[in-house]
């Protein structure tokens, strides 16, 4: 009998779960590694129930741990918990990550790379963008939101996991520029998730309110503006246009960051509009929009603490 691939996916929120049941269900051996006792609870009792948009569901068997020890071995990881909990995660992969093995960033945010990398050194991190969207319903249940492609950076150790996600039916691309990645995946969350944390709205409901679809497009140009002028190379020539899309294909999802704010937990407003306002000191491009949201967006609770 064939030993089935095994994956370790840091994280239990709505994408964590979301990537834990398709992996699941194409025959991968998923353990999830978390510190949510309500989530780690739920997936141990019930596995991940994934909620399709038609209104089906089903559930998916996972291993559900809180302790790294329980995952030395695992060869690859997706690292998927919030930004401001990436220091914690790298501490978590340096205690179980093996030396030729790779950690795969598909966060939100800009910097975890990097924080990755000060821990577990570049040879085992890798940089990957997604607009896949998914609103947690449950402690264990997420529902399916708008479709997108898995987008990742070159590696000399990417393949195996490229083919992973793809057995998994994610749509998988491959890119060179992985800042530029990162950074066009910044000027998107910018643009989308503070606005519909401060509405309580749903992604598309930016599209229909004028005022906010004018917010959604000053975020965006400040955000490119600021990449570009980093020399950055951005995945679209068009940042408004591109955020646009992608709150019309996730029209009926609620972003990370609302239901963050929702929930009344942490948000990563710090990494998203946070990062775009410094950056744009940095290399002399003023922000006001984008202040003004981290403002706003932090003012609703208090500043994460890992």
């Amino acid at each position: 009998m064939t030993t089935p691939p095994s994956l370790l996916l840091l994280g239990t929120g709505a994408l964590a779960s979301l990537f834990g049941a398709r992996l699941a269900a194409a025959g991968v051996d998923v353990t999830m590694l978390g510190a949510w006792p309500e989530g780690l609870a739920a997936l141990r009792t019930q596995g991940v129930r994934l909620v399709e948009a038609d209104g089906s569901q089903r559930a998916y068997p996972v291993r559900a741990v809180a302790d790294p020890a329980e995952c030395r071995g695992i060869p690859h990881a997706l690292v998927l918990v919030k930004a401001w909990q990436t220091g914690r995660a790298a501490q978590q992969l340096a205690a179980c990550l093996p030396a030729d093995g790779l950690a795969l960033t598909l966060q939100n945010g800009w910097g975890n790379r990097e924080r990755l990398e000060q821990v577990l050194g570049p040879d085992r991190v890798a940089l990957g963008s997604t607009t896949l969207g998914a609103t947690l319903l449950a402690p264990g249940v997420v529902r399916v939101g708008g479709q997108g492609p898995v987008t990742l950076g070159s590696h000399p150790r990417i393949q195996p996991l490229a083919e992973l996600l793809a057995a998994a039916g994610f749509e998988v691309r491959m890119a060179e520029d992985v800042a530029g990645l990162a950074w066009g995946k910044l000027v998107i969350n910018a643009a989308i998730n503070p606005l519909t944390a401060l509405l309580r709205v749903p992604n598309g409901e930016l599209l229909a309110r004028p005022a906010a679809r004018e917010l959604l497009s000053l975020a965006a140009g400040e955000a490119a503006a600021v990449g570009l002028a980093q020399g950055l190379h951005l995945p679209f020539n068009d940042p408004v246009a591109a955020a646009e899309e992608v709150a019309r294909r996730t029209a009926a999802n609620h972003s990370s960051m609302f239901q963050d704010v929702q929930r009344g937990r942490p948000s990563e407003i710090d990494a998203i509009c946070g990062a775009v306002v410094e950056a744009g000191q940095r290399v002399g491009v003023p922000t006001p929009v984008n202040r003004t949201l981290w403002l706003l967006v932090a003012a609703l609770g208090a500043p994460p603490v890992e």
